[in-house]
């Protein structure tokens, strides 16, 4: 079995404006080993968050590959790319992407009812990942009304719902005050170091960037900077 939870091989993604070729990734070679926390850091239009959709299968690339925990997910039609991100990958966002009209109970639940598990047992789960993120008395409220800092802690208890080897996180203090951020960076790797998670951090903040075992930095759609911490091992 591969040591690497994610490894691309000259990744490319190309877009097409006016039908002139648009570059946003060129040539990247990423390798993240299991149980690493890795930041993929650069400026806005730098290709890191494009680079984070083709990790995530939400998206393919124009050329080059991309091995999910030693399998070639590069080609895979929107059928199997949903299933690889049901099964493997936990997404936490910026804007929470919590569905409105839900309770933080249904919306944990959610990705468990895709994934088959009947209504009682999903629940079941669900309020255990909630009460694990210190929303056991959170349960049937709603996002409006949950501050900003409890609505991520739903999107981190709905990313682990089904057990995934890889959490991808796209600014996930960006929308939140600084000491609510370091909560939530707090959670993230407690999270990591009890389940052994692979964490990939797109960011901006350097405090952030600092908790992880290594930097990745894009500028331009290439990487022009790979640089480890002083962050514990996994």
């Amino acid at each position: 079995m591969s040591r690497f939870v994610v490894r691309t091989e000259k990744l490319s993604k190309v877009y097409h404006e006016g039908g002139a070729p648009l570059p946003v990734l060129i040539d990247v070679d990423v390798a993240i080993e299991f149980g690493e926390i890795v930041a993929l850091r650069g400026p806005s239009g730098s290709g890191k968050s494009t680079l984070l959709n083709i990790l995530g299968c939400l998206d393919r690339p124009t050329r080059g590959r991309y091995w999910l925990g030693g399998r070639d997910v590069s080609s895979l039609d929107r059928t199997a790319q949903a299933w690889v991100r049901l099964h493997y990958i936990g997404f936490v966002f910026q804007t929470f992407h919590l569905i409105a009209h839900s309770t933080a109970l249904e919306n944990v639940a959610l990705p468990l009812h895709y994934a088959g598990v009947p209504r009682e047992p999903a629940h079941a789960q669900a309020r255990a990942l909630l009460e694990r993120v210190g929303l056991g008395e959170r349960l049937d409220h709603r996002p409006n009304q949950l501050s900003g800092g409890q609505r991520q802690r739903v999107a981190v208890a709905r990313a682990l719902a089904c057990k995934p080897r890889l959490i991808l996180a796209d600014e996930p203090t960006g929308a939140l005050d600084t000491r609510t951020g370091q909560e939530i960076l707090g959670l993230l790797l407690e999270l990591h170091a009890e389940e052994k998670l692979t964490l990939v951090l797109v960011t901006h903040d350097p405090a952030v960037a600092a908790v992880a075992h290594r930097q990745i930095e894009i500028r331009d759609g290439r990487v022009v900077r790979e640089s480890r911490s002083d962050a514990p091992a996994a």
